[in-house]
């Protein structure tokens, strides 16, 4: 919360190196105030997705999603955030208000919209078979990234999620997630860009054959840490996959510059998948819990009653 969208060296210069939560500094707009343990629109969003999931037995009405999401939005205005939807889904909704169809109104979406928000869809559904955990991503983001970057970025977060929870290790996660990203690519609207699946194959390779210590230097400088997916969604599952300490390596995520909440929140999904809650420290999480108004028990039962009735 406290970092994002800022740069790197004005990160360092309001914090110092990250370590734990901090307040918002007084560069930081989008978060302006915000105390310590905030959470984003990443959560905010990958919350009301789980909601619907619940609501819908695995499945997601796109206009019922586009509704929710105005509200969300209109509820984060109320409260003096600017913390709001991005580019992507704002276009996407208004395309959809203005009365486009559901199936086309996200024909433009292929920034990191959809794989920030969907871990819910990891927990739920089972990777086995491809298609049909595909078929789950796809669904849960027709109205606002029906891309072959927005769907494949989504599928491979969401894959390295769903195998985390079936007890995956880091690499198998991980393998899963560029399996899933190359059958997402496939779906959607073709839009420009590099492939996703293509992307975090060479990013892990990269990052494996350097020193910890370069490893965020690499990031920066080679990947990138902006909101097309292409960037951001790639950084994380390579961090993801070069972690040696979950916790140490959310920090350093923080660090980075950029959209540093949404590759926080995606690198935590799947090592949080990986490594439960023993990956976090116990002070952080009861900040956590403290400061945000989030009940996220019944979420994670619903999500893996899901699980458990497509498996049978």
């Amino acid at each position: 919360m406290p970092t994002q969208s800022m740069s790197r060296s004005e990160i360092l210069a309001d914090y110092g190196p990250i370590a734990g939560f901090r307040d918002a500094g007084p560069r930081q707009r989008i978060a302006a105030g915000m105390p310590a343990g905030t959470v984003t629109d990443d959560t905010e969003q990958a919350v009301l997705l789980a909601g619907l999931l619940i609501e819908g037995r695995g499945h997601v009405d796109p206009r019922v999603f586009a509704a929710r999401l105005l509200d969300w939005e209109q509820g984060m205005r109320a409260r003096g955030s600017l913390d709001l939807l991005g580019p992507s889904t704002t276009a996407a909704l208004r395309s959809l208000t203005d009365g486009e169809s559901p199936l086309t109104s996200g024909r433009f979406g292929s920034t990191n919209g959809a794989a920030m928000r969907i871990a819910p869809v990891g927990i739920a559904f089972g990777l086995e078979p491809l298609g049909a955990f595909v078929d789950a991503v796809t669904e849960a983001n027709l109205v606002t990234h029906n891309t072959t970057l927005g769907i494949g970025s989504a599928a491979a977060v969401g894959a390295a999620v769903s195998a985390g929870i079936a007890g995956a290790t880091l690499t198998g996660a991980i393998t899963a997630a560029v399996t899933a990203a190359a059958e997402g690519e496939r779906r959607g609207h073709w839009v420009a860009g590099a492939s996703i699946a293509a992307r975090i194959r060479w990013a892990v390779g990269h990052l494996t054959g350097l020193p910890e210590d370069n490893q965020a230097d690499a990031v920066c400088a080679l990947i990138g840490t902006s909101v097309a997916a292409q960037e951001s969604v790639v950084a994380a599952l390579a961090l993801a996959a070069v972690s040696r300490d979950p916790w140490r390596t959310l920090c350093l995520v923080a660090g980075l510059g950029g959209d540093t909440d949404t590759i926080a929140a995606i690198c935590g999904a799947v090592l949080g998948s990986v490594h439960g809650l023993r990956a976090w420290p116990t002070a952080e999480l009861d900040a956590l819990r403290l400061v945000n108004d989030l009940d996220l028990a019944p979420l994670v039962d619903g999500l893996l009653e899901l699980r458990r009735e497509r498996r049978g």
